[in-house]
């Protein structure tokens, strides 16, 4: 209040400055608290109602008079003996009214930042990729990039770094260890040519969870999300956000293995049950080969009999080679 009277002050001492010079004693001091008056209602209605609506406002007024001053032209021409004072007033006051109303309607949720935003290239923005924390941390995104896989703009909003930051100062040596390896894969992607990082600080207060911001986050951009996380991958595609997972990704690039296929696997571990053993393939695919507990820590051959496809990965059955060459000579005895 105090700013508000100090700055109607301003105005009338300007005024009844200019007035001095014109001769005029009081008139000027009178101008300048009429314009200061009007200056400190508009800054009001701006602040009551909003500059949202106050430019929705005038947007709408101004196209309704111009579209008064193109339908009177001619209504004008063709009816020569209307009043011509009498028919401008009220076409002017009808589609002024009505542009007044749909832009006082429409300017309600308009901010300045979406005038902004209107002007700006969102050439940047046509590919923007939101990556989620799990990806950060994972890795692997820094050798699909490198392998020209994704590339454009990526966002980093700052409640994703403010995670990652949560996680390296844990007191828990695993989630302190994952927390800065994943800064340090963030610097990595910084340094990339054929990616452009960009670290937005745009937030959403009254959503709590991270997950549910990065969903609004990608709605309002229209951009893709990344991420590992199965619970976000299911959430963003039910509202209709685009997801780029990449456990999905690394599944659909394993090799194909059909049943009756023989390979070699070096087995590692007992499986669940009591004769089964354990490998790996190279990209991490579980290998359950029946018969070979007996045979961990060595390199086996070994042939597939099924392949299971689960949520978390394949899974791949096999069984000694050995094992089939016996089975087959017994069926040929037989």
């Amino acid at each position: 209040m105090l700013y508000r009277i100090i700055f109607l002050l301003i105005f009338i001492a300007g005024g009844y400055v200019i007035g001095l010079r014109e001769a005029w004693t009081y008139e000027g001091a009178l101008w300048g608290a009429g314009v200061g008056l009007i200056a400190l209602s508009i800054d009001y209605i701006f602040t009551m109602v909003g500059f949202g609506t106050v430019f929705g406002g005038l947007l709408g007024l101004s196209i309704g008079l111009l579209f008064a001053k193109l339908i009177y032209l001619p209504i004008k021409s063709f009816f020569v003996h209307i009043d011509d004072v009498y028919t401008a007033v009220i076409i002017n006051a009808l589609l002024g009214y009505s542009g007044l109303l749909l832009g006082l309607r429409a300017g309600k949720n308009f901010t300045l930042n979406n005038i902004v935003k209107a002007f700006k290239s969102r050439s940047d923005e046509e590919h923007a990729k939101i990556i989620d924390t799990s990806v950060i941390i994972d890795g692997r995104i820094v050798d699909v990039c490198e392998a020209g896989f994704i590339e454009g703009t990526f966002i980093i909003p700052q409640f994703i770094l403010q995670e990652l930051q949560h996680i390296a100062d844990s007191t828990d040596s695993l989630r302190r260890a994952r927390g800065r390896r994943g800064l340090d894969i963030l610097h990595k992607i910084q340094k990339m040519n054929n990616v452009v990082v960009k670290i937005i600080d745009e937030d959403f207060p009254k959503i709590k969870e991270v997950d549910a911001k990065l969903v609004a986050l990608a709605r309002v951009m229209g951009g893709k999300i990344i991420t590992n996380d199965f619970n976000l991958n299911k959430v963003a595609e039910l509202q209709g956000v685009t997801v780029l997972n990449l456990n999905e990704l690394a599944n659909a690039l394993k090799p194909v293995v059909l049943p009756g296929e023989e390979m070699s696997i070096f087995i590692v571990k007992e499986g669940k049950e009591p004769s089964q053993g354990v490998g790996y393939l190279d990209d991490g695919t579980m290998v359950v080969v029946d018969n070979a507990r007996k045979k961990i820590n060595q390199q086996m051959d070994v042939i597939v009999t099924s392949v299971l496809q689960t949520t978390a990965g394949r899974m791949i059955f096999a069984k000694l080679k050995e094992d089939a060459d016996r089975e087959e000579l017994k069926a040929a005895r037989n």
